[in-house]
């Protein structure tokens, strides 16, 4: 998620990047009562706090890896967690005209 050889490749991203990843290419994960864990690496975030939102996705970048077919991949990739806004309009609006003719 970052590149290699590692320490460099974090140094090339914290100085071109201009906002820290946040929970993007983050560990996400659960232990639950038995003691199973599942984890899985963050890489297509939407994150919602109290002052606006941000929506993440990253492609896996290599020696010949074509730079427009890259930038593609993460726009399909971000237009695939955009479109889950309208459908959790709907299950809300569905939940909540339902709650209310009860």
């Amino acid at each position: 998620v970052s590149g290699a050889p590692k320490v460099r490749a974090m140094e090339i991203i914290d100085a071109l990047e201009p906002v820290k990843r946040g929970p993007y290419a983050g560990v996400v994960g659960y232990v639950d009562f038995s003691g199973n864990l599942d984890t899985a690496i963050a890489i297509r975030t939407m994150f919602v706090g109290p002052t606006g939102a941000s929506l993440q996705a990253g492609a896996g970048i290599v020696a010949d890896s074509d730079p427009s077919d890259e930038d593609l991949e993460c726009h399909n990739k971000a237009r695939a967690l955009l479109a889950t806004i309208p459908a959790a309009r709907r299950m809300t609006l569905r939940r909540n005209s339902a709650g209310t003719q009860a």
